[in-house]
């Protein structure tokens, strides 16, 4: 009895990994590879199917069904497993991977490798591979090639903790102009190919009490981290106080730092779609014709470089130093082409 009931598991086994991949199931084929009859076969289908349909309860998005398909002469899976990302889904998530460029050739490879052999239904792997093959061999990574993997846990980690931490950061485009910082990390972003950390820069004083240097968090690039370690204090952060790094985000450009500004500027053009896309907290004031008057509220000057990629198409209306900051920035380029 004992080694039926070990035959029938491993047969059983069997059958369901060739439907996960996608295989037709003809009774008097796998009963003649097994050495049973077709009723055997049968029973292991419906088997196979009880266990479906007890994955199907409660809040699973478990779809899947095993149908007979006249037109293959025999029984096929359908619909896909409720823990597996959708055929779309995982191709248009290793899209955007492969075009963050965030990672280095090696880092890429294996992410992707591991989230189609961990997502993807088993019958449509080597379709997704063939998809994203040529990105892949054509994935250019960036100039630091520095491995980051592990330094987005250990920060992650020093944020969810508070753990006050040491930096030593290199300023500049030379590995030589190194800096170091006190900080409280709050929040971990991406933007524009690099992982960043914000990070309240903390300065002591004369009796090592510890404040803030800047009423917002800076913004450290952190390839450019060259080593971090805990200093073994704790930061103390208010729920009502703490940082919020979506509404942040909303409102920093290219991720320069610096102090909160509400601007008004005026957009030509029929449609303001990309204003609205590009500053999440932008709000259109008024309309006549094609001309937009919109506000929104933005960290830094980081928003000039986004300003002057609009040419003009945008134009600055207050505050006043962001208008002339534009108005020279603008003759700067004038000057260059003359």
């Amino acid at each position: 009895m004992a080694k039926y009931k070990s035959s029938k598991n491993n047969r059983i086994l069997n059958l369901y990994t060739s439907l996960c991949e996608g295989k037709v199931i003809n009774k008097s084929q796998e009963a003649k590879r097994f050495g049973v009859d077709g009723r055997s076969i049968q029973r292991d289908i419906d088997d196979i199917r009880a266990f479906l349909d007890e994955q199907r309860t409660g809040d699973s998005a478990d779809n899947r069904t095993i149908e007979y398909d006249r037109s293959k002469k025999g029984f096929v899976m359908a619909g896909e497993e409720g823990s597996l990302m959708s055929n779309s889904e995982i191709l248009a998530v290793s899209k955007i991977l492969l075009a963050s460029r965030a990672f280095t050739k090696r880092e890429i490879g294996g992410i992707l490798r591991k989230m189609i052999g961990g997502c993807v239904p088993l019958k449509n792997m080597q379709l997704v591979r063939e998809l994203l093959s040529n990105e892949r061999f054509h994935y250019v990574e960036l100039r630091h090639k520095s491995v980051i993997q592990d330094k987005l846990w250990e920060l992650g980690t020093g944020i969810r903790e508070h753990n006050l931490i040491e930096i030593t950061y290199v300023r500049g485009e030379h590995a030589d102009e190194t800096v170091t910082r006190l900080i409280e990390p709050v929040a971990i972003l991406f933007s524009e190919y690099y992982f960043y950390l914000n990070a309240f820069i903390v300065e002591r004083g004369t009796d090592r009490s510890s404040v803030h240097k800047y009423d917002y968090p800076a913004v450290f690039r952190i390839d450019r981290i060259k080593t971090f370690r805990k200093t073994g204090e704790k930061f103390r952060v208010s729920y009502a106080d703490r940082f919020e790094e979506g509404e942040f985000r909303k409102r920093i450009q290219f991720m320069y730092a610096g102090e909160l500004m509400k601007i008004q500027l005026k957009y030509y053009g029929e449609n303001p779609e990309p204003v609205l896309d590009r500053l999440p907290t932008a709000q259109i004031i008024s309309q006549k014709d094609h001309e937009y008057t919109i506000s929104a509220e933005v960290y830094g000057k980081g928003i000039v470089m986004w300003l002057l990629s609009q040419g003009s198409r945008i134009e600055v209306i207050r505050p006043e130093s962001l208008r002339q900051e534009m108005k020279r920035r603008a003759e700067e380029i004038v000057d260059l082409y003359n």
